[in-house]
């Protein structure tokens, strides 16, 4: 990548085309010219935007983005190239577009300042952070940029940006808000670039009046049945049709002589081929020169001389590439003219030549700064497999995981694999190389380094490594997990590894509880029995596994209520205490998972570990849920959905959609719940809306329509997602629904499967529950026992809306029972409960149940908490700056910039009747 800032807004862009091409890829270009005037004038004045360039190679992209930076006079341009050469070496790109502003890092928070250092190679990185915190110190840079004059980023071909220079700027991207920053990206169609969630314009090709008028500036008069054929083959393309037009002789012009045939290969390929023709006339020296550079990253015209020099290069060479207009200096880089002359000069050699070429550049590369470039490129010089090679690759690998460049490990452990003779240490590379392709968020890459090893990978570490990385891109991709295979490679990997053994068998038993695989369980004690005692961690997995042998028994569940003590709430890794806080809603503990979900979502704020936050606050929200606040579950949710998004996290926002949608069933907001839902199960049910089905159960419920509830909980029960139907967060939906379609011995059974979870977990709420759902396909002479004794277990504490529904089905049933006296204080306090936690519907049905019981209860007046009109957003930011948090630490903590921070407070101070700071201080406004 090339780049950085700009002296002059006007300054052309290193490798920037030839100015003629430049203007008349213009022609016919007022749409798109439109949208990039829009986007500029609102970073003027405040607003950020960002627009992704899509097209195919010649179609007008860098005419678009210099169109772009000719009209930001004021503004602070940032311009840059993504080079092929470069694309692994971790952060080069980003680096060379705000390297050069280390001045201002000290301006940013201490951590995102330190993840950029690391992320240069100037420091460490910051321990805990993740690869987003690269990405939030840049939308950190750009908005302390902006605040002397708006920026504009422009960003040409981006698909060939290093992987995590690439994600650091997209996560930029989705988070701009309020910073006057202007982001635009310049991609090729057919390349790798995963912009999601980013707008998008895709340039098709000129019509024929623009495309005559662009051969008529750029190449002069050509006969008519010339200019036409050009015009069809060229497909409106405007390098197509210089270049195609460029190629002819005088006499083909004038059509005194047969034009030949341009091929049946692409356009892109019939205009290299145009190139590389071009290329091919030059003498032999000149030629090397041209593949020197294309196999070259830096674009230093010192390195590429110099290597040339090796294979008998003179500067007479550079001059003469220059004339012909295939190589152009530009900021002190040799660049080429175009993307494509790149490609044929490289392409366009033999395999040995460009051997010699990539030796050249390795012996050209100096000192520890460019020791990846040179592992590479001796990598890319070798011919057959070298272990030498190898080994540099790893140690290159290896410092790019210190700087945070994931993306960059796997490439450098897969390319090192490639080069080993020796079969073991291969296999192992491989697993290295999956295990940092799936971290970086590449899961096809990851399975593919997964599928190419597993054969080999018979030694207990390596066979660890790839069952994690199965499960992990399983979970990720929402399909069925092998906890078996999790536990086996565990139970192996005991004697040499027992901390990460003793999490794997924790995993594992957790999912097989969730699936209900008993016989799992059982399986896995049985192998587990015979290990010897180990490390704490892998004694008390064991542990766990050897009491939950026969089912949820007490014993087992006190044994992981003591393992979670231990290890969920810390020191311990991030990753690791996420994986294990499933584990609290297991027992029933609301209470300790709301304490250990809080503590993880503020140690993953503190260590800038952006990318775990969705799953962090995923499990905050479960908890908040089940303790009725539904207000910040709304809060955590929002904040954990829009990260999931902006990391590209999918399954994660899935959870959280159903968050939301829950507490909009809840309040009776159908719409808001189906338009949650809808997105989330559009492809059917899988694990990820386990919480939509959960929130379409409540809905339904409220609302009475029972057939619906029972329908779809039975297609569930009946699927491969079964546990979703059955388990303990959905029975007692199920239940319900079945007693009141008539089918109590469906009831019944379904109980059964209430009844050991709640006794194991020990907790008086849970075995409420399960005492309601047997209430409610009970006979009369045993249901109103059964409701008593679940409220006696309900008082004694748990989740405030789960109580009301008990109050509420047990006065239903005394009213039957015409015992209209005894069912109203139910009824009545079922009511209260609804009506403070803002359950509408269900607030509904007790006040018509009342009616019937002959009371007429009170109709609430309406909502007149301020707070109610602030988005979630806005009220997390007001409650911080009412602590008095400054936006600066706003901004650190939520991941956004401080300019956004102030933006949010600006559009609340009107809806709270406020006017500063200072009145907000005063305001109530308490989580």
């Amino acid at each position: 990548m090339t780049g950085g800032p700009a002296a002059e807004p006007k300054e052309p862009t290193a490798g920037a085309k030839p100015a003629c091409i430049v203007a008349g890829m213009l022609l016919g270009r007022a749409v798109e010219q439109a949208s990039l005037d829009r986007l500029v004038a609102g970073a003027r004045t405040g607003q950020s935007g960002v627009l992704v360039l899509r097209g195919e190679a010649g179609i007008g992209k860098t005419a678009l983005l210099e169109y772009a930076a000719q009209g930001a006079d004021g503004m602070r341009v940032l311009r840059g190239v993504g080079v092929e050469a470069e694309a692994e070496l971790p952060f080069a790109g980003l680096h060379l577009l705000v390297g050069s502003f280390r001045e201002r890092f000290d301006a940013l928070p201490a951590l995102q300042a330190a993840a950029l250092r690391g992320a240069f190679g100037e420091a460490a990185a910051p321990a805990g952070a993740d690869r987003f915190l690269v990405g939030l110190a840049t939308l950190s840079l750009l908005a302390e940029l902006a605040e002397d004059r708006p920026v504009l980023c422009l960003v040409d071909d981006a698909h060939w940006l290093d992987g995590a220079s690439a994600d650091a700027l997209l996560f930029a991207a989705r988070r701009l808000g309020a910073e006057g920053v202007g982001l635009v990206f310049a991609a090729r169609d057919g390349y790798r670039f995963a912009a999601s969630g980013v707008p998008e314009m895709r340039l098709d090709g000129l019509d024929d009046t623009a495309g005559r008028d662009l051969l008529r500036e750029s190449t002069g008069d050509l006969a008519r049945p010339v200019r036409d054929r050009i015009l069809q083959e060229a497909r409106g393309n405007p390098l197509a049709l210089v270049e195609l037009a460029n190629a002819l002789t005088p006499a083909q012009r004038a059509g005194e002589a047969p034009a030949g045939t341009f091929g049946t290969m692409p356009l892109s390929g019939r205009v290299e081929q145009t190139f590389a023709d071009r290329i091919r006339a030059l003498p032999r020296t000149a030629q090397d020169l041209l593949l020197v550079a294309a196999a070259d990253d830096t674009g230093l015209p010192d390195v590429i001389l110099e290597a040339g020099a090796l294979l008998g290069v003179s500067p007479a060479d550079l001059e003469l590439a220059e004339e012909h207009r295939l190589l152009r200096v530009s900021g002190g880089r040799l660049m080429f003219t175009h993307p494509l002359i790149r490609s044929a000069a490289y392409q366009g050699a033999t395999s040995t030549r460009r051997s010699a070429a990539h030796r050249a550049l390795a012996d050209s590369y100096g000192g520890d700064a460019d020791a990846a470039r040179r592992a590479w490129q001796l990598a890319a010089a070798a011919l057959g497999v070298d272990e030498e090679v190898a080994s540099e690759l790893e140690k290159t690998a290896e410092q790019a995981r210190a700087r945070g460049g994931y993306a960059a490990v796997a490439a450098a452990y897969e390319r090192s694999a490639q080069l080993t003779p020796d079969p073991r240490r291969r296999t192992r590379r491989l697993a290295v190389a999956a295990e940092a392709a799936a971290t970086a968020g590449r899961p096809g890459l990851a399975a593919r380094l997964v599928e190419r090893a597993a054969p080999y990978g018979t030694e207990p570490e390596v066979s660890a490594r790839l069952v994690r990385v199965r499960a992990a891109i399983a979970h990720e991709q929402d399909l069925p997990t092998s906890s078996r295979e999790l536990a086996e490679a565990a139970t192996a990997l005991a004697g040499r590894s027992p901390d990460t053994a003793g999490m794997m068998l924790l995993e594992a038993v957790m999912a097989m509880l969730s699936a209900g695989e008993y016989d799992a369980v059982a399986e896995t004690a049985r192998r587990v029995a015979v290990l010897p005692p180990s490390s704490p961690l892998l004694t008390g997995a064991a542990t766990v596994v050897a009491g939950l042998s026969n089912g949820p028994q007490r014993q087992g569940m006190q044994a992981l209520r003591e393992v979670l003590g231990t290890h969920a709430h810390g020191p311990g890794a991030l990753g690791e205490r996420a994986a294990l806080q499933a584990g609290f809603l297991m027992l029933d503990d609301v209470d300790g998972a709301y304490a250990s979900a809080q503590a993880l979502v503020r140690d993953c704020r503190a260590a800038g570990a952006i990318g775990l936050l969705p799953r962090a606050l995923m499990h905050l929200g479960r908890a908040l849920l089940l303790l009725g606040r539904y207000q910040e579950v709304r809060t955590a949710a929002t904040e954990g959905l829009r990260i999931a998004d902006d990391t590209t996290q999918p399954h994660f926002a899935g959870h959280l959609s159903g968050l939301l949608a829950h507490v909009a069933a809840i309040e009776g907001d159908v719409d808001r719940c189906a338009a949650l839902t809808d997105e989330v199960l559009a492809q059917g049910v899988t694990e990820r809306g386990a919480e939509c089905v959960h929130a379409l159960s409540v809905l339904d419920l409220a609302f009475g329509r029972y057939d619906a509830a029972f329908a779809r909980l039975e297609r569930i029960a009946a699927g491969p997602f079964r546990p979703l139907a059955l388990s303990p967060q959905s029975t007692p939906y199920y239940v319900e629904a079945a007693a009141r379609v008539g089918h109590p011995e469906r009831g019944t059974e379904l109980c059964a499967g209430l009844d050991t979870p709640a006794e194991a977990s020990g907790l008086p709420w849970s075995e409420a529950v399960a005492l309601r759902c047997r209430a409610l396909v009970a006979g009369p002479g045993e249901a109103g026992d059964l409701y008593a004794q679940a409220l006696q277990r309900h008082a004694r504490g748990g989740p405030p809306f789960e109580q009301a529904r008990t109050e509420l089905l047990y006065g239903e049933w005394l009213r039957r029972q015409k015992r209209r006296t005894d069912c109203r204080p139910r009824l009545r306090a079922a009511l209260e409960t609804f009506e403070r936690l803002g359950a509408a519907p269900w607030a509904q049905r007790a006040r018509t149940e009342l009616r019937a019981a002959g009371e007429t209860p009170e109709i609430p007046r309406g909502g007149t908490d301020p707070l109610e009109r602030l988005t979630p957003q806005e009220l997390q930011i007001v409650r911080m700056a009412a602590d008095g948090m400054s936006n600066r630490d706003i901004a650190a903590q939520l991941f956004l910039s401080p300019r956004t921070v102030g933006y949010h407070l600006y559009k609340a101070y009107p809806k709270l009747g406020i006017a500063s700071r200072n009145e907000l201080v005063r305001m109530n406004v308490g989580r």
